[in-house]
């Protein structure tokens, strides 16, 4: 048996967010600090204030949409009620970011990485297409097995086993439990 140098000695919970680090402070093997490599360099300020002014534009489009959809009164709230409240909240927010958060450090540079959102909206979209034509169970079925297999990264073993259960609790609340009127196929 030899000992432990120096080196390689490790230290649980001695890193930031408990993360394990060795003597030196550098990531251990293995540790969350392996990723470190893969972050793309600072954006700057100019791609900063753009993905501010981005937000805010999506923002103020759902705003307009909530409004067209009817705000309706505090007693009787209409279909745009809750939309407008989160989209005023973005707006609120993205100009915050925009005035005095970017102080705080330069964003990331468009990367592959950088993707991944999109593929997650776009095969959002595809449930809501799929969702009055097939039902609910087979498109969130899909969706939860690209967003844990390919945005997440997890085995085939547990992204079926988690999709599988993910769409059995969605159904046993809202088709079981609550009654709600979703297309469904069983």
């Amino acid at each position: 048996m030899g000992t432990a140098t120096e080196k390689d000695e490790v230290l649980v919970d001695g890193g930031p967010n408990g993360s394990a680090v060795g003597k030196t402070g550098e990531p251990a093997p293995g540790a969350a600090g392996e990723w470190a490599d893969e972050t793309p360099p600072p954006a700057g300020p100019v791609a900063n204030l753009a993905a501010c002014l981005v937000t805010a534009a999506v923002g103020l489009s759902g705003a307009v949409g909530a409004v067209a959809l009817g705000l309706g009164t505090p007693a009787q709230p209409g279909a745009g009620l809750w939309p407008l409240a989160i989209s005023v909240a973005v707006v609120v927010l993205s100009l915050a970011q925009a005035l005095i958060g970017r102080r705080g450090g330069d964003g990331e540079t468009f990367s592959r990485y950088s993707w991944l959102p999109l593929i997650g909206l776009a095969t959002l979209l595809c449930l809501v297409a799929l969702l009055p034509v097939i039902g609910f169970e087979i498109p969130s079925l899909l969706l939860s097995l690209v967003w844990m297999k390919l945005l997440g990264g997890e085995s085939w073993r547990s992204a079926v086993l988690y999709s599988v259960l993910v769409v059995g609790v969605l159904y046993a609340v809202f088709v079981g439990a609550l009654g709600t009127n979703v297309p469904h196929l069983f």
